[in-house]
Protein backbone atom coordinates (compact mmCIF):
# COMPACT_ATOMS: atom_id res chain seq x y z
CA UNK A 1 0.00 0.00 0.00
CA UNK A 2 1.25 3.66 -0.96
CA UNK A 3 1.47 6.21 1.41
CA UNK A 4 -0.74 7.99 -0.97
CA UNK A 5 -3.68 5.50 0.59
CA UNK A 6 -3.00 6.90 3.79
CA UNK A 7 -2.75 10.79 2.63
CA UNK A 8 -6.26 10.17 1.59
CA UNK A 9 -7.66 8.76 4.46
CA UNK A 10 -5.90 11.96 6.48
CA UNK A 11 -7.92 13.98 3.97
CA UNK A 12 -10.98 12.47 4.05
CA UNK A 13 -11.14 12.55 7.95
CA UNK A 14 -10.05 15.87 7.73
CA UNK A 15 -13.37 16.82 6.24
CA UNK A 16 -15.12 14.92 9.03
CA UNK A 17 -13.72 16.74 11.63
CA UNK A 18 -14.13 20.58 10.04
CA UNK A 19 -12.83 22.94 12.15
CA UNK A 20 -11.65 20.76 15.02
CA UNK A 21 -8.60 18.60 15.88
CA UNK A 22 -8.01 14.91 16.01
CA UNK A 23 -5.12 13.30 18.37
CA UNK A 24 -4.36 9.92 17.59
CA UNK A 25 -1.12 8.22 19.18
CA UNK A 26 0.18 4.73 18.09
CA UNK A 27 0.70 2.25 20.67
CA UNK A 28 3.49 2.54 22.71
CA UNK A 29 6.22 -0.40 23.53
CA UNK A 30 5.59 -3.11 26.12
CA UNK A 31 8.19 -4.47 28.44
CA UNK A 32 8.30 -8.32 28.01
CA UNK A 33 10.24 -9.31 31.34
CA UNK A 34 12.91 -6.81 32.61
CA UNK A 35 14.43 -4.97 29.87
CA UNK A 36 12.95 -7.37 26.90
CA UNK A 37 9.97 -5.85 24.48
CA UNK A 38 7.30 -7.57 23.17
CA UNK A 39 7.65 -7.47 19.34
CA UNK A 40 6.13 -4.13 18.64
CA UNK A 41 2.98 -3.43 17.35
CA UNK A 42 1.68 -0.08 16.34
CA UNK A 43 -1.49 0.59 16.79
CA UNK A 44 -4.05 -0.17 14.32
CA UNK A 45 -6.16 3.01 14.09
CA UNK A 46 -2.97 5.31 13.87
CA UNK A 47 -1.06 2.55 11.56
CA UNK A 48 -4.87 3.23 9.45
CA UNK A 49 -4.25 6.90 9.01
CA UNK A 50 -0.41 6.79 8.97
CA UNK A 51 1.69 3.82 7.50
CA UNK A 52 4.12 4.99 9.90
CA UNK A 53 6.06 2.02 11.66
CA UNK A 54 7.52 3.30 14.82
CA UNK A 55 6.48 3.66 18.29
CA UNK A 56 6.43 6.95 19.97
CA UNK A 57 4.30 8.51 17.24
CA UNK A 58 1.66 10.58 17.22
CA UNK A 59 -0.58 11.94 14.70
CA UNK A 60 -2.41 15.57 14.58
CA UNK A 61 -4.73 16.30 12.24
CA UNK A 62 -6.17 20.31 12.42
CA UNK A 63 -9.26 20.60 10.50
CA UNK A 64 -10.61 24.06 8.82
CA UNK A 65 -10.18 26.40 6.03
CA UNK A 66 -6.02 25.51 5.60
CA UNK A 67 -6.40 21.59 6.92
CA UNK A 68 -3.21 20.00 7.68
CA UNK A 69 -1.42 16.88 9.22
CA UNK A 70 0.75 16.61 11.69
CA UNK A 71 3.87 14.04 12.60
CA UNK A 72 5.48 14.10 16.16
CA UNK A 73 8.30 11.18 16.35
CA UNK A 74 11.59 10.75 17.60
CA UNK A 75 14.40 12.06 16.26
CA UNK A 76 17.38 10.56 14.53
CA UNK A 77 20.03 9.16 17.38
CA UNK A 78 22.80 7.50 16.62
CA UNK A 79 23.57 5.81 19.72
CA UNK A 80 20.06 4.33 19.50
CA UNK A 81 20.07 3.30 16.02
CA UNK A 82 23.06 1.48 16.42
CA UNK A 83 21.39 -0.63 19.24
CA UNK A 84 17.59 -0.71 17.84
CA UNK A 85 18.28 0.15 14.20
CA UNK A 86 16.77 2.94 11.61
CA UNK A 87 14.43 6.07 13.00
CA UNK A 88 12.99 8.29 10.39
CA UNK A 89 13.58 11.32 12.41
CA UNK A 90 10.92 14.29 11.79
CA UNK A 91 12.68 15.67 8.85
CA UNK A 92 12.40 12.40 6.53
CA UNK A 93 9.23 10.97 7.86
CA UNK A 94 7.44 14.46 6.52
CA UNK A 95 8.67 13.73 3.26
CA UNK A 96 8.31 9.93 3.38
CA UNK A 97 4.64 9.77 4.53
CA UNK A 98 2.91 12.80 3.20
CA UNK A 99 3.05 15.21 6.02
CA UNK A 100 2.24 18.50 6.29
CA UNK A 101 4.68 19.07 9.13
CA UNK A 102 6.55 16.98 11.49
CA UNK A 103 8.27 17.51 15.46
CA UNK A 104 9.97 15.28 17.36
CA UNK A 105 7.66 13.59 19.89
CA UNK A 106 9.58 15.46 23.25
CA UNK A 107 7.79 18.71 21.86
CA UNK A 108 4.12 17.24 21.61
CA UNK A 109 2.58 18.32 25.14
CA UNK A 110 4.03 21.64 24.68
CA UNK A 111 2.60 21.79 20.87
CA UNK A 112 -0.66 20.12 21.94
CA UNK A 113 -1.86 23.01 24.18
CA UNK A 114 -0.79 25.65 21.17
CA UNK A 115 -2.73 23.46 18.73
CA UNK A 116 -5.85 23.01 21.13
CA UNK A 117 -6.55 27.14 21.22
CA UNK A 118 -9.87 28.13 19.74
CA UNK A 119 -10.57 24.37 17.97
CA UNK A 120 -14.84 24.00 17.83
CA UNK A 121 -13.97 20.07 18.65
CA UNK A 122 -11.47 17.64 19.86
CA UNK A 123 -11.68 14.22 18.42
CA UNK A 124 -10.12 11.29 20.91
CA UNK A 125 -10.37 7.86 21.44
CA UNK A 126 -11.51 8.79 24.74
CA UNK A 127 -11.74 6.11 27.45
CA UNK A 128 -9.12 4.24 25.52
CA UNK A 129 -5.92 4.79 27.28
CA UNK A 130 -6.01 6.19 30.71
CA UNK A 131 -2.66 7.70 30.35
CA UNK A 132 -3.94 9.38 26.98
CA UNK A 133 -6.83 10.76 28.62
CA UNK A 134 -5.13 12.38 31.28
CA UNK A 135 -2.86 14.54 28.62
CA UNK A 136 -5.05 15.39 26.70
CA UNK A 137 -6.86 16.51 29.85
CA UNK A 138 -4.05 18.61 30.96
CA UNK A 139 -3.84 20.39 27.64
CA UNK A 140 -7.08 21.38 27.58
CA UNK A 141 -6.88 22.84 31.04
CA UNK A 142 -4.03 25.05 29.96
CA UNK A 143 -5.81 26.27 27.46
CA UNK A 144 -8.45 26.55 29.86
CA UNK A 145 -6.26 28.75 32.00
CA UNK A 146 -5.70 31.39 29.53
CA UNK A 147 -9.50 32.33 29.29
CA UNK A 148 -9.17 35.77 30.00
CA UNK A 149 -6.18 36.17 27.40
CA UNK A 150 -8.73 35.80 24.89
CA UNK A 151 -8.09 31.71 24.17
CA UNK A 152 -10.63 28.89 23.83
CA UNK A 153 -10.11 25.69 24.79
CA UNK A 154 -12.82 23.41 22.75
CA UNK A 155 -15.97 22.83 23.94
CA UNK A 156 -17.20 19.10 22.64
CA UNK A 157 -15.48 16.01 22.69
CA UNK A 158 -16.06 13.22 20.22
CA UNK A 159 -14.78 9.68 19.66
CA UNK A 160 -13.08 9.65 17.28
CA UNK A 161 -13.43 5.79 16.56
CA UNK A 162 -16.95 6.15 15.71
CA UNK A 163 -15.95 7.97 12.85
CA UNK A 164 -12.60 5.56 11.84
CA UNK A 165 -14.60 2.81 12.41
CA UNK A 166 -17.08 3.31 9.75
CA UNK A 167 -14.12 4.35 7.15
CA UNK A 168 -12.31 0.86 7.98
CA UNK A 169 -15.12 -1.37 7.79
CA UNK A 170 -15.39 -1.01 3.92
CA UNK A 171 -12.25 -2.17 2.40
CA UNK A 172 -10.85 -0.60 -0.95
CA UNK A 173 -8.59 -2.24 -3.64
CA UNK A 174 -5.45 -2.22 -2.11
CA UNK A 175 -6.54 -3.24 1.30
CA UNK A 176 -8.46 -6.28 -0.53
CA UNK A 177 -5.11 -7.07 -2.32
CA UNK A 178 -3.12 -7.40 1.29
CA UNK A 179 -5.99 -9.61 3.17
CA UNK A 180 -5.91 -11.91 0.04
CA UNK A 181 -1.82 -12.28 0.12
CA UNK A 182 -2.84 -12.65 4.16
CA UNK A 183 -5.41 -15.46 2.95
CA UNK A 184 -3.15 -17.04 0.99
CA UNK A 185 -0.23 -17.71 3.37
CA UNK A 186 -2.31 -18.55 6.21
CA UNK A 187 -4.12 -21.09 4.18
CA UNK A 188 -0.51 -22.80 2.96
CA UNK A 189 0.31 -22.51 6.64
CA UNK A 190 -2.82 -24.97 7.86
CA UNK A 191 -2.18 -27.08 4.55
CA UNK A 192 1.14 -27.59 6.13
CA UNK A 193 -0.19 -28.14 9.47
CA UNK A 194 -2.42 -31.21 7.95
CA UNK A 195 0.94 -32.79 6.03
CA UNK A 196 2.70 -32.72 9.51
CA UNK A 197 0.29 -34.38 11.50
CA UNK A 198 0.17 -37.71 12.81
CA UNK A 199 -0.79 -39.52 16.02
CA UNK A 200 1.78 -38.91 18.54
CA UNK A 201 2.71 -35.45 17.48
CA UNK A 202 2.67 -32.41 19.74
CA UNK A 203 0.19 -29.75 19.32
CA UNK A 204 3.17 -27.06 19.91
CA UNK A 205 4.70 -29.03 16.72
CA UNK A 206 1.73 -28.26 14.76
CA UNK A 207 2.11 -24.58 15.74
CA UNK A 208 5.95 -24.62 14.78
CA UNK A 209 4.66 -25.61 11.53
CA UNK A 210 2.22 -22.73 10.84
CA UNK A 211 4.73 -20.43 12.31
CA UNK A 212 7.24 -21.76 10.06
CA UNK A 213 4.93 -21.40 6.74
CA UNK A 214 3.92 -17.93 7.71
CA UNK A 215 7.50 -16.33 8.04
CA UNK A 216 8.70 -18.20 5.36
CA UNK A 217 5.96 -16.78 3.34
CA UNK A 218 6.81 -13.36 4.56
CA UNK A 219 3.82 -12.62 6.86
CA UNK A 220 4.90 -10.10 10.03
CA UNK A 221 4.13 -12.21 12.76
CA UNK A 222 0.66 -14.15 13.57
CA UNK A 223 -2.24 -12.38 13.85
CA UNK A 224 -3.32 -13.70 17.25
CA UNK A 225 -1.82 -16.53 19.16
CA UNK A 226 -2.42 -19.90 17.74
CA UNK A 227 -4.88 -22.52 18.58
CA UNK A 228 -4.26 -25.88 18.13
CA UNK A 229 -6.31 -28.29 20.07
CA UNK A 230 -6.43 -32.33 19.77
CA UNK A 231 -9.33 -33.84 20.98
CA UNK A 232 -11.56 -32.55 23.48
CA UNK A 233 -9.71 -29.93 23.53
CA UNK A 234 -10.92 -28.37 20.98
CA UNK A 235 -14.22 -27.99 22.84
CA UNK A 236 -12.40 -24.99 24.60
CA UNK A 237 -13.45 -22.60 22.49
CA UNK A 238 -9.77 -20.41 23.27
CA UNK A 239 -8.02 -23.35 24.41
CA UNK A 240 -4.17 -21.99 23.75
CA UNK A 241 -1.86 -24.39 25.60
CA UNK A 242 -1.23 -26.50 22.50
CA UNK A 243 0.83 -28.75 25.06
CA UNK A 244 -0.71 -32.15 24.46
CA UNK A 245 -0.12 -35.21 22.22
CA UNK A 246 -2.47 -35.97 19.67
CA UNK A 247 -3.81 -39.12 19.75
CA UNK A 248 -5.04 -41.39 17.39
CA UNK A 249 -8.47 -41.81 16.21
CA UNK A 250 -9.13 -38.10 17.53
CA UNK A 251 -9.36 -34.85 15.55
CA UNK A 252 -7.44 -31.72 16.12
CA UNK A 253 -8.73 -28.32 15.55
CA UNK A 254 -6.10 -25.49 14.40
CA UNK A 255 -7.32 -22.07 14.38
CA UNK A 256 -4.58 -19.54 13.30
CA UNK A 257 -3.90 -16.66 10.66
CA UNK A 258 -0.58 -14.39 10.03
CA UNK A 259 -0.94 -10.73 9.73
CA UNK A 260 0.35 -8.31 6.59
CA UNK A 261 0.85 -5.01 6.44
CA UNK A 262 -0.99 -5.23 9.62
CA UNK A 263 -4.21 -7.22 7.97
CA UNK A 264 -4.99 -10.29 9.86
CA UNK A 265 -5.99 -13.50 7.98
CA UNK A 266 -8.45 -15.59 10.28
CA UNK A 267 -8.74 -19.10 9.65
CA UNK A 268 -9.63 -22.81 11.03
CA UNK A 269 -9.81 -26.02 10.03
CA UNK A 270 -10.27 -29.39 11.97
CA UNK A 271 -8.92 -32.67 10.45
CA UNK A 272 -8.30 -36.09 11.67
CA UNK A 273 -5.00 -36.79 13.32
CA UNK A 274 -4.60 -39.77 12.00
CA UNK A 275 -5.25 -38.56 8.83
CA UNK A 276 -8.84 -40.15 8.16
CA UNK A 277 -12.23 -39.52 9.58
CA UNK A 278 -14.00 -42.13 10.84
CA UNK A 279 -17.84 -42.23 10.62
CA UNK A 280 -18.85 -40.06 13.96
CA UNK A 281 -16.54 -37.62 13.18
CA UNK A 282 -17.68 -37.61 9.42
CA UNK A 283 -20.89 -36.83 10.60
CA UNK A 284 -20.18 -34.07 12.74
CA UNK A 285 -17.68 -32.55 10.46
CA UNK A 286 -20.37 -32.41 6.99
CA UNK A 287 -22.79 -30.61 9.60
CA UNK A 288 -20.38 -27.96 10.33
CA UNK A 289 -19.52 -27.83 6.35
CA UNK A 290 -23.19 -27.51 5.42
CA UNK A 291 -23.71 -24.67 7.94
CA UNK A 292 -20.90 -23.10 6.55
CA UNK A 293 -22.21 -23.00 3.31
CA UNK A 294 -25.36 -22.28 4.10
CA UNK A 295 -23.78 -19.19 5.94
CA UNK A 296 -21.31 -18.24 2.76
CA UNK A 297 -24.81 -18.09 1.11
CA UNK A 298 -26.08 -15.27 2.95
CA UNK A 299 -23.32 -12.83 2.19
CA UNK A 300 -24.31 -10.44 0.04
CA UNK A 301 -25.16 -6.66 -0.16
CA UNK A 302 -28.38 -5.54 1.74
CA UNK A 303 -28.32 -8.86 3.61
CA UNK A 304 -27.80 -7.73 7.32
CA UNK A 305 -25.19 -9.42 9.37
CA UNK A 306 -27.01 -11.99 11.25
CA UNK A 307 -28.31 -13.46 8.28
CA UNK A 308 -25.59 -15.74 7.70
CA UNK A 309 -25.71 -17.19 11.75
CA UNK A 310 -29.41 -17.61 11.73
CA UNK A 311 -28.57 -19.92 8.11
CA UNK A 312 -25.91 -21.25 10.06
CA UNK A 313 -28.21 -21.99 12.80
CA UNK A 314 -30.76 -23.60 11.92
CA UNK A 315 -28.66 -26.30 9.96
CA UNK A 316 -26.59 -26.94 12.97
CA UNK A 317 -30.30 -27.68 14.77
CA UNK A 318 -31.43 -29.71 12.28
CA UNK A 319 -27.97 -31.78 12.11
CA UNK A 320 -27.83 -32.12 16.32
CA UNK A 321 -31.67 -33.62 15.78
CA UNK A 322 -30.06 -35.81 13.03
CA UNK A 323 -27.28 -37.04 16.06
CA UNK A 324 -29.86 -37.68 18.16
CA UNK A 325 -28.34 -34.73 20.72
CA UNK A 326 -31.51 -32.89 20.35
CA UNK A 327 -35.31 -33.50 20.23
CA UNK A 328 -38.07 -32.19 18.95
CA UNK A 329 -39.24 -29.39 16.29
CA UNK A 330 -36.48 -27.98 14.60
CA UNK A 331 -38.02 -23.95 15.05
CA UNK A 332 -38.96 -25.03 18.99
CA UNK A 333 -35.38 -25.52 19.54
CA UNK A 334 -34.10 -22.92 18.36
CA UNK A 335 -36.38 -20.35 19.52
CA UNK A 336 -35.56 -22.00 23.09
CA UNK A 337 -32.22 -21.62 22.42
CA UNK A 338 -31.29 -25.07 23.04
CA UNK A 339 -28.72 -25.70 20.65
CA UNK A 340 -26.45 -23.32 22.61
CA UNK A 341 -25.10 -25.95 24.24
CA UNK A 342 -23.40 -27.31 21.74
CA UNK A 343 -22.96 -23.86 19.71
CA UNK A 344 -22.10 -20.98 21.39
CA UNK A 345 -20.65 -18.40 19.99
CA UNK A 346 -21.92 -16.05 16.62
CA UNK A 347 -20.89 -17.30 13.40
CA UNK A 348 -18.78 -14.72 12.26
CA UNK A 349 -17.14 -10.94 13.18
CA UNK A 350 -15.28 -8.53 11.10
CA UNK A 351 -11.72 -8.79 9.78
CA UNK A 352 -8.79 -6.41 8.98
CA UNK A 353 -6.50 -4.33 10.25
CA UNK A 354 -7.58 -6.03 14.24
CA UNK A 355 -8.80 -9.80 14.16
CA UNK A 356 -11.89 -8.56 15.52
CA UNK A 357 -12.20 -5.48 13.36
CA UNK A 358 -13.47 -2.21 14.01
CA UNK A 359 -17.42 -1.71 12.99
CA UNK A 360 -20.60 -1.82 14.02
CA UNK A 361 -22.81 -4.99 13.96
CA UNK A 362 -25.92 -3.08 14.73
CA UNK A 363 -27.09 0.86 13.56
CA UNK A 364 -29.94 1.33 15.92
CA UNK A 365 -32.18 -1.53 16.75
CA UNK A 366 -31.09 -3.13 13.29
CA UNK A 367 -28.29 -5.19 12.31
CA UNK A 368 -25.63 -3.39 10.25
CA UNK A 369 -26.35 -4.02 6.12
CA UNK A 370 -23.80 -5.71 4.35
CA UNK A 371 -22.11 -3.56 1.49
CA UNK A 372 -19.43 -4.39 -1.02
CA UNK A 373 -15.97 -4.22 0.46
CA UNK A 374 -17.14 -5.63 3.72
CA UNK A 375 -14.61 -8.34 4.86
CA UNK A 376 -15.88 -10.82 7.56
CA UNK A 377 -15.62 -14.33 8.84
CA UNK A 378 -17.58 -17.30 8.61
CA UNK A 379 -16.80 -19.56 11.40
CA UNK A 380 -20.08 -22.09 12.64
CA UNK A 381 -18.90 -25.11 15.32
CA UNK A 382 -19.93 -27.74 16.94
CA UNK A 383 -18.76 -28.41 20.44
CA UNK A 384 -19.69 -32.28 21.94
CA UNK A 385 -18.28 -31.95 25.21
CA UNK A 386 -18.28 -35.44 27.08
CA UNK A 387 -21.49 -35.69 29.88
CA UNK A 388 -23.54 -38.95 30.38
CA UNK A 389 -26.16 -37.88 28.01
CA UNK A 390 -23.40 -38.08 25.19
CA UNK A 391 -22.90 -41.10 23.30
CA UNK A 392 -19.49 -41.93 23.47
CA UNK A 393 -18.60 -41.98 19.99
CA UNK A 394 -19.16 -38.40 19.61
CA UNK A 395 -18.29 -37.24 23.38
CA UNK A 396 -14.98 -34.92 23.26
CA UNK A 397 -15.63 -34.14 19.10
CA UNK A 398 -14.81 -30.51 18.76
CA UNK A 399 -15.32 -28.52 14.96
CA UNK A 400 -14.97 -25.65 13.63
CA UNK A 401 -14.49 -24.30 10.26
CA UNK A 402 -13.68 -20.62 9.16
CA UNK A 403 -13.39 -18.84 5.93
CA UNK A 404 -12.73 -15.02 5.55
CA UNK A 405 -15.14 -13.61 3.32
CA UNK A 406 -15.30 -10.22 0.76
CA UNK A 407 -18.40 -8.75 0.16
CA UNK A 408 -18.72 -7.92 -3.74
CA UNK A 409 -21.56 -6.43 -5.82
CA UNK A 410 -23.49 -9.26 -6.44
CA UNK A 411 -22.29 -11.49 -3.01
CA UNK A 412 -18.76 -12.86 -1.88
CA UNK A 413 -15.54 -14.01 -2.18
CA UNK A 414 -13.90 -16.46 -0.03
CA UNK A 415 -10.37 -15.56 0.32
CA UNK A 416 -9.36 -18.16 1.87
CA UNK A 417 -8.53 -21.73 0.42
CA UNK A 418 -7.08 -24.22 2.88
CA UNK A 419 -8.30 -27.77 2.38
CA UNK A 420 -11.87 -27.67 3.49
CA UNK A 421 -14.11 -30.84 2.46
CA UNK A 422 -13.10 -34.12 4.02
CA UNK A 423 -11.82 -35.57 0.63
CA UNK A 424 -9.39 -32.40 0.38
CA UNK A 425 -8.48 -33.15 3.98
CA UNK A 426 -7.82 -37.11 3.37
CA UNK A 427 -5.63 -36.57 0.23
CA UNK A 428 -3.56 -33.61 1.21
CA UNK A 429 -3.07 -35.81 5.15
CA UNK A 430 -2.06 -39.03 2.59
CA UNK A 431 1.24 -40.50 4.40
CA UNK A 432 2.09 -43.04 1.57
Amino acid sequence: MTHAHFLARRKRLLNVIGGGIAIVPTAPEVIRNRDAHHLYRFDSYFWYLTGFPEPEAVAVLIGGKKPKSILFCREKHEEREIWDGYRYGPKAAKAAFGFDAAYPIEQLDKKLAEFLVDRDTLWHAIGHDAVWDARIAKALNEVRAQTRAGKRAPRAIHDLRAELDAMRLVKDAAEANIQQRSADIASAGHARAMRACRPGVAEYELEAELSYEFRKRGADAHAYTPIVAGGANACVLHYVSNDKVLNDNTLVLVDAGCEVEGYAADITRTFPVNGRFNAAQKDVYEIVLAAQAAAITAVAPGRHFMEGHDAAVRVLTQGLVDLKLLHGDVDNLIEKGDFRRFYMHRTGHWLGLDVHDAGEYKVGAEWTRLEPGMTLTVEPGLYIRPADDIPPALAGIGIRIEDDVRVTTDGCDVYTTAPKTVAEIEEVMRHD
